[in-house]
């Protein structure tokens, strides 16, 4: 439950896989797959002292934001092609010039920054259905640190810096950690490209040339990615269909990435003007490695049900009101919407809730900046001594209300809601702060851990007969489908390998 400092964001940047937020015009100005990718590979510089320096200082913090390495099995593999397909883009003399992680992250999601530092989530490599697909999403994101993309994009961002706007806030609230962060643009409409930096469509096609020329060069079907980038999109219907009864938060690929589909068809057709007919896909390896891996939250960090979020460990529950989204981190839940921006995370506590919160509001005010907040109140929720307190900062036009509303769960521990609305409408948060509760035993112990599970088919077996092992209770065909890149009219085969999601 720990988000991740924007000020680092502005240093390295992340660069995830399809954040293909760009206008009409990018699109115009993309060039042929073969010259462009040859271009740009040939621009390539290697990996320089202070992007080393600026990606080591990023690193642990990256790990942190994405709930850690994952520590499975499947890691090691996931090392070795990282660093099989990053070589190609002559970015590094060696393998080892790359650090490659597999993240333990419910969220579909691959990026790199510069110093050779490459990352997958285990929600996304369980999306894939082969090695080449994989290859292909790790060689994309080295695609657009060999091409620099994300210097560009950092400079033009800062012209148009949500600083500016809001600068009276103070630094920290808006760039102390990636839920605030994006208040600015979800709430009063000021767009920030420094906090998002979302990639223009221009590059981002650059970025799948260079993926592409990577599968060839090390031996992969080229239109690995393409086949890649149809199961994105097929991801991105399934989330949305459903986020309508889900709040968890659209993967930040599918919510940067308004036509996925556009880049399919563009990435098959360059695919082939390479010329290679032919490459390996190896699948049977990479289902071997995939099988097992978890799927989904982890409960050590919780799970997230409906509108609700429940961590068995901590035992303790809460709702979010209709209408807004989760999205779980490694020491905090963000919790994103049109009217309001907020957090639930933890400090440091003493048994002393007045310290408590002037120090929750302390880390949400900027350097040499002070939040001036009300009288503290105390209440009881759900039978859980409570204390909040409220204070209103202005930037040009804009009042903004910020509150803390907190829990003592016991002597030495505790939890609060940081949340931020426009002035006047911090009221939509007030069932969320009345929805916190603890779990009992029990409920605690039923919530249980997702994982993949590669199956055999047999003679007999159907899409629909084992779509009903899937671990949900609903769009369990849908979900398999996905999952293996498959249509509803296709048929399944007497030893076939497939993907499904079990307890």
């Amino acid at each position: 439950m720990r988000t991740i400092s924007k000020k680092l964001l502005s240093t390295v940047g992340i660069l995830t896989l399809a954040a293909c937020g760009g206008s009409d015009a990018d699109a115009g100005a993309v060039e042929s797959a073969g010259s462009k990718a040859s271009d740009q590979k040939g621009e390539v510089r290697s990996i320089s002292a202070s992007d080393k320096r600026k990606g080591a200082e990023a690193h642990p913090q990256l790990l942190n934001e994405f709930g850690g390495a994952y520590t499975g099995p499947q890691s090691a593999y996931v090392v070795r092609i990282g660093q099989d397909i990053a070589v190609q883009s002559g970015l590094g003399n060696a393998r080892s010039d790359f650090t490659v992680t597999l993240l333990n992250s419910p969220v579909n999601n691959a990026f790199a920054i510069p110093g050779g530092y490459v990352y997958l989530t285990r929600q996304l490599m369980a999306l894939m259905n082969d090695e080449a697909e994989m290859a292909g999403v790790l060689g994309h994101e080295v695609g657009h640190v060999a091409a620099r993309h994300g210097e560009k994009r950092q400079k033009a961002a800062k012209r148009n810096s949500i600083l500016g706007v809001l600068g009276q806030i103070g630094a920290a609230v808006l760039l102390g950690d990636s839920a605030l962060g994006k208040l600015g643009q979800e709430v009063f409409g000021t767009g920030s490209q420094l906090l998002t930096l979302r990639y223009s469509r221009k590059q981002e096609y650059e970025a799948d040339d260079l993926g592409i020329q990577y599968l060839a060069s090390a031996g992969y079907a080229p239109d690995a990615l393409s086949t890649m980038l149809e199961s994105l999109a097929a991801q991105s219907a399934i989330d949305a269909r459903v986020a309508g009864r889900d709040a968890r938060g659209v993967p930040e690929w599918a919510s940067t990435h308004p036509n996925p589909v556009q880049r399919v068809s563009r990435a098959a057709k360059n695919a082939g003007k390479l010329g290679v007919t032919s490459g390996k896909r190896n699948r049977s390896a990479f289902l071997q490695n995939l099988d097992g891996v978890l799927y989904g939250d982890d409960p050590k960090q919780g799970v997230i049900e409906g509108n609700s979020f429940l961590h068995p460990d901590l035992k303790l529950k809460f709702t979010v009101p209709n209408g807004f989204s989760m999205q779980n981190g490694a020491r905090a839940v963000s919790i994103n919407g049109s009217s309001g921006q907020g957090q639930f995370t933890t400090g440091s506590y003493n048994g002393n809730m007045t310290t408590y919160i002037a120090s929750a509001f302390k880390a949400l005010s900027g350097k040499g900046q002070e939040i001036s907040y009300g009288e503290i109140q105390r209440t009881t929720v759900n039978g859980i001594p409570a204390s909040y307190a409220s204070g209103r900062v202005t930037s040009g036009n804009q009042r903004v209300d910020v509150t803390i509303f907190a829990y003592e769960f016991s002597k030495s521990s505790a939890f609060h809601f940081a949340t931020l609305a426009p002035a006047g409408r911090g009221g939509v948060f007030s069932a969320m702060y009345q929805s916190i509760e603890r779990l009992s035993r029990n409920e605690a112990a039923a919530i249980k851990p997702r994982k993949i599970d590669v199956v055999t088919v047999r003679s007999g077996d159907t899409i629909d007969s084992i779509s009903k092992k899937m671990a949900y209770t609903s769009y369990q065909r849908d979900r398999f489908l996905v999952l293996n890149r498959l249509r509803a009219n296709d048929g399944l085969r007497a030893g076939q390998k497939v993907k499904i999601v079990t307890y």
